[in-house]
């Protein structure tokens, strides 16, 4: 990763994963520009959502995608179009 891919994963692990509080969040708000209000109300109303919130704030998944990962998204892809696959109700 670059200095500045770095920086910007620093930045995005500090923005998300640092708590903040009622007051803050009441000052981030009111400090918003007219054009972000919008956005701001989408994401507070998936904050709503426990589920959502907790998916949302969980870190992102850093390990590697390797040739074993895409052998085995490949063959159950293959396994889907040829109608393998396990149904929800069949779980």
């Amino acid at each position: 990763m670059d200095q500045r891919g770095s920086a910007l994963w620093s930045c995005h692990s500090r923005c998300y994963l640092a708590s903040v509080t009622r007051t803050e969040l009441h000052r981030l708000v009111e400090d918003l520009p007219d054009e972000s209000i919008n956005a701001a109300g989408i994401l507070l109303r998936r904050a709503q959502d426990p589920l959502v919130a907790a998916l949302e704030a969980a870190p992102l998944d850093d390990e590697p995608y390797t040739e074993e990962d895409e052998t085995a998204s490949a063959e159950g892809w293959a396994a889907y179009r040829q109608g393998e696959a396990i149904k929800l109700s069949e779980l």
